[in-house]
């Protein structure tokens, strides 16, 4: 085998393993991920895994850097090609409610924000950081909006980037114990929070 073949596979093998290990990880948490249940699942040793990952935080740690990654792609690329202003931040938000949803064992990311919120360390950092990333996502696309007028002149973007987080958790929580509301009421809630800012009232919910 040549170093390029060898390479390609060892870095195939590296992406199966973290892709057992985020579906460990969203049953469970990422304090659920276990090393013994992940080289079950990948059909591994124990030492096989290891060899790919120097320690369980190792593995956390890019458990979290594969969903942001995937994150980034469903939620962020797609809503960015749209025009600045309204149509930007309501897909940002329309993705991540989908991405939720779409996701049945919930958002890893946003699961270990409650798990890791009291927990000093690395995977806490990460984390935080992640959150803080997106926080400045919103804020953008939301002085674009009121840059274009769609939104008064009066908004609070600190606010609104605070109370558009608080729906997607929500959504997030809620589907655990009204799945089949949880989504339009998202909506709904997207709709009335961005119109009391004075965007234009849409015609229907998704």
């Amino acid at each position: 085998m040549t170093p390029q073949a060898a390479t390609h596979k060892g870095n195939a093998t590296r992406e199966m393993i973290v892709a057992r290990a985020y579906d460990i990880a969203a049953r469970h948490g990422l304090e659920g991920l276990s090393i013994g249940e992940l080289a079950t699942a990948a059909g591994m040793s124990k030492s096989g895994v290891f060899a790919h990952f120097g320690s369980r935080e190792d593995l956390q740690l890019t458990v979290l850097e594969w969903t942001a990654e995937r994150y980034a792609l469903a939620v962020i690329v797609p809503a960015v090609g749209l025009p600045r202003g309204l149509p930007r931040l309501r897909a940002i938000m329309e993705n991540w409610f989908r991405w939720v949803c779409d996701n049945p064992d919930g958002c890893i990311i946003l699961a270990a924000a409650h798990e890791y919120d009291a927990r000093p360390g690395l995977l806490h950092d990460r984390i935080v950081d992640w959150l803080r990333q997106l926080r400045l996502q919103l804020l953008k696309a939301i002085g674009m909006c009121v840059d274009t007028g769609e939104l008064s002149r009066d908004t609070d973007p600190v606010l609104l980037a605070f109370e558009l987080f608080a729906i997607a958790q929500g959504l997030h929580d809620a589907r655990l114990y009204d799945a089949d509301q949880a989504p339009q009421l998202a909506h709904r809630s997207l709709d009335r929070l961005l119109a009391s800012y004075g965007a234009p009232a849409v015609s229907t919910s998704a």
